[in-house]
């Protein structure tokens, strides 16, 4: 066995500023807008040329926040309740050896902006400030596997979770400018129940708070239902 010293080419500048909330999987939150910016070593757009031409991309990472935590053998997939376990090489637990992860996410485009370079992408699942260590282009006809069976988790997670906005909401959402997605964007993150999978089992009405990019997000959920109840910048 070797050791080996892997330096990040760049991070992450997601709306996701705290792991609570943040989707299981990429893609499931299309409006999850996010740029990469490059560490100084990599800030070339030599380094990128030719990447425009494909639409999506492997992004390559480091789960900074529990690498330091160590690793498990077994560990409980949120998709099966957190009730059951399973090996940590039959999931993409985070509490892994190395603490390396992997998502394909849209490519919607390539900035080189006072000096800096940034890809802008979608459907992002990563923290801010995430380590990105590699990026490769996503090849439809090798990474597209249709004959493929993923076990337990072999359907894309599906809840009926509807999504409510108060009056207070609905006039935050409507009066800022910045994210034109901002109503979408909250109400897909709500719709995947991003509560920890004993929370779900509770009666009764729970009220929950989250940061995305940097409003604070507040709603209640009552069964099936979620009310945002108030919006405010950080």
């Amino acid at each position: 066995m070797s050791d080996y010293t892997i330096s990040a080419i760049g991070h992450i500048e997601s709306p996701y500023k705290q792991k609570f909330a943040i989707p299981r999987q990429p893609r499931l939150v299309p409006q999850a807008k996010a740029k990469l910016i490059f560490a100084p070593d990599f800030n070339r757009e030599e380094f990128v040329r030719g990447l425009d031409e494909f639409t999506h991309i492997w992004l390559l990472f480091r789960f900074h926040e529990t690498a330091d935590k160590g690793y498990s053998a077994m560990v409980r997939p949120p998709r099966l309740g957190g009730n059951e376990r399973k090996g940590v090489f039959a999931t993409r637990a985070t509490f892994r050896p190395n603490a390396i992860g992997m998502s394909a996410v849209k490519l919607e485009g390539i900035e080189y902006k006072n000096g800096q370079l940034s890809l802008l992408l979608a459907g992002i699942d990563l923290l801010d400030g995430t380590p990105i260590i590699d990026i490769k282009p996503y090849l439809p006809y090798s990474d597209a596997m249709f004959d493929a069976s993923a076990g337990f988790a072999d359907t894309r997670p599906e809840t009926q979770m509807t999504v409510e906005f108060s009056p207070q909401a609905i006039e935050f959402v409507n009066a800022q400018t910045q994210y034109p997605d901002l109503h979408d964007f909250i109400a897909n993150v709500l719709k995947q129940d991003p509560r920890p999978a004993y929370k779900k089992q509770k009666d009764g009405e729970q009220s929950y708070g989250m940061t995305l990019y940097n409003y604070n997000i507040r709603w209640q959920v009552n069964g099936e239902h979620n009310v945002v109840t108030n919006i405010e910048k950080n």
